[in-house]
């Protein structure tokens, strides 16, 4: 499993944010590409430390069961729900969130395993480093394959 802490996996994140252009179309979902782009950029808050979410009670009687998906070596299905702070609705711009998502990645790689995680998923509760770096790779991952690259 691919593992966002690992050089090769951030390097090739990173290439594959480069691929992105304004008019890159979604194969899937309802986000245009700026909003994806906010969208992931605004979920790096949360191992980084920046941004605190309640877990909804839902989560905690159930959360347990899918939480391994969130860094198994299965990839996402689309159209899988968002939680409501993550859902950006308002029209972005293409270069200032790929660069603001670009900036939140170099953060959470020099960081390294020991910046992540004082936050809690929010909805899956704790999370281990290796966990964050999975998690967060393999949402990546999901959304740069719902454009193409």
């Amino acid at each position: 499993m691919e593992n966002l802490y690992q050089k090769q996996t951030y390097d090739s994140v990173i290439d594959r944010l480069n691929k992105l252009t304004p008019s890159s179309q979604r194969l899937w979902g309802k986000m245009e590409v700026a909003q994806m782009l906010a969208h992931c950029k605004e979920a790096f808050k949360v191992p980084l430390s920046k941004k605190s979410m309640k877990r909804s009670p839902m989560f905690y009687l159930f959360g347990w069961m899918v939480k391994s998906k969130l860094y198994n070596d299965e990839q996402w299905k689309q159209g899988l729900p968002t939680a409501p702070n993550f859902i950006i609705k308002d029209q972005c711009n293409f270069e200032e969130e790929n660069a603001g998502l670009q900036k939140m990645i170099i953060e959470f790689y020099t960081l390294g395993p020991q910046g992540s995680g004082l936050y809690p998923h929010p909805f899956f509760g704790k999370f281990s480093s290796e966990q964050w770096g999975k998690a967060m790779y393999k949402h990546l991952d999901h959304h740069l394959r719902q454009f193409g690259v």
